[in-house]
């Protein structure tokens, strides 16, 4: 026959009470040696009944066990105190640059010309100033680049004027040579002329 679910609630017959908690406690203790000798571990266990009295198990010592416990949860909660307080500082730390943002986002909308209503006349002083230094360093950068651009169409005029002479004296060594060519061309069709001059007939000439 099926054992029924026993409900989970305090038994308040006193002597169905000590009868189950005689039965149990036996039950648990037996567990836990058969765990320590099955599974090689170190297994602590105390129990005081509802009249005060002390029922304990121990693979080992006791106090050795509670030693090891202490220690155990002492490293855990520095361990979780440290994690807090990472945690605390990185929330610090985001909430501190939300508000840097924050009001990096207000100065860029007062730059802009926008929401200076609340503004003293301090703080629009202070935005002008800013405004005449932020155009100062515009201007200051432009130049620089102006500048830079000038220096190198200045160089790469250069290099062409000396690209162009080269060419200039290329083309009229050229020239020079074309009319040597044509020089010597006439005086071979002269002498050509001669030679047939001279080979014709016996008085003819």
């Amino acid at each position: 026959m099926a054992r029924g679910k026993t409900e989970m609630r305090r038994i308040e017959n006193p002597a169905s009470r000590q009868v189950t908690f005689s039965k149990r406690r036996n039950g648990v203790l037996k567990k836990a040696y058969e765990l320590s000798v099955l599974c090689d571990a170190e297994v602590a266990l105390i129990i005081f009944s509802s009249r005060g009295k002390l029922f304990e198990f121990s693979s080992s010592s006791i106090e050795k066990t509670i030693d090891r416990y202490m220690t155990y949860t002492k490293d855990v909660n520095i361990k979780q105190g440290a994690v807090e307080q990472s945690v605390q500082n990185l929330k610090s730390e985001a909430s501190t640059t939300a508000k840097k943002i924050e009001h990096i986002e207000a100065q860029k909308r007062k730059l802009l010309g926008e929401s200076l209503g609340s503004c003293s006349a301090n703080e629009l002083q202070e935005l002008a100033n800013q405004l005449e230094e932020s155009l100062r360093q515009v201007r200051k950068r432009k130049h620089f680049i102006l500048a830079e651009q000038i220096a190198q169409l200045k160089e790469k005029e250069r290099s062409l004027l000396e690209e162009n002479k080269f060419l200039r004296e290329k083309l009229k060594g050229g020239s020079m040579l074309q009319l040597n060519v044509e020089e010597v061309a006439a005086n071979v069709e002269s002498m050509g002329v001669e030679l047939e001059l001279m080979i014709g007939r016996p008085g003819t000439c």
